[in-house]
């Protein structure tokens, strides 16, 4: 029997990677993906993405969607208040198991392994421990296409919001940049990847400074909204 599993899914590029290595194995059979969406806002939160944008990914993968609503600057325990009804729900449809895009923060780890384990559900991390530089190289030869879409002003170039993950933007970050992004130096949204039925066509609207963070708003091709951030 596979074991039923959800994918914490951001919208990016490290979990696009983890979702298609979990579909690839096995044991797993993933039943949808979980997100949390700003309320007042509709968009991934802390990407900064469209839910327009989410709900294509959803539909291009085949998957459903499940998201969980939190305030802005959400307080934690609000957070795994929601959080822990989010998980309780999708335990009552069969789901055993939540895989998260973590790559080398212990901390972030312990952190969803203590969640996981109070909800009593299995927490996976099919990406954990991969050397980032070489593992950026293989998501852009694999297929995955990402644009950033949030950069952190304090540790990358704010002009790097907007731009293509690709191997030009891989060979201009500097060294103390990690390639994957994973200290939160910048967050992408993947529009093309090879478990995708089909790319989803975007263009870049207004980048915006909030809350410390460069937000390049990403739109649908052809989209009539208005190309701001609220």
């Amino acid at each position: 029997m596979k074991t039923p599993i959800v994918m914490c899914w951001s919208g990016g590029k490290d979990s696009a990677v983890a979702l298609s290595r979990l579909q690839e194995d096995s044991r797993y059979v993933v039943r949808g993906l979980l997100t949390t969406i700003t309320e007042g806002f509709e968009r991934i939160s802390m990407h900064g993405v469209r839910t327009s944008l989410l709900e294509a990914q959803a539909d291009a993968l085949g998957l459903p969607l499940f998201r969980v609503s939190i305030p802005p600057q959400c307080p934690n325990a609000l957070y795994e208040q929601r959080m822990g009804e989010a998980v309780e729900r999708l335990k009552e449809t069969g789901v055993r198991a939540v895989a998260f895009g973590d790559l080398f923060l212990r901390e972030i780890r312990a952190y969803r392994e203590r969640q996981c384990a109070a909800a009593g559900i299995e927490p996976l991390f099919p990406l954990w421990g991969e050397e980032t530089a070489g593992l950026a190289r293989r998501i852009v030869a694999k297929g995955f296409r990402a644009t950033l879409c949030c950069v952190d002003p304090t540790q990358a170039d704010p002009r790097f919001a907007g731009r293509a993950y690709d191997g030009a933007l891989l060979d201009e970050l500097p060294a103390g940049v990690d390639p994957c992004g994973e200290n939160g130096e910048f967050h992408t949204f993947v529009h093309d990847a090879p478990n995708m039925r089909a790319p989803i066509a975007v263009r870049v609207g207004e980048t915006v400074l909030r809350d410390g963070f460069v937000f390049a708003d990403l739109l649908p091709v052809g989209s009539l909204a208005r190309e701001s951030q609220g």
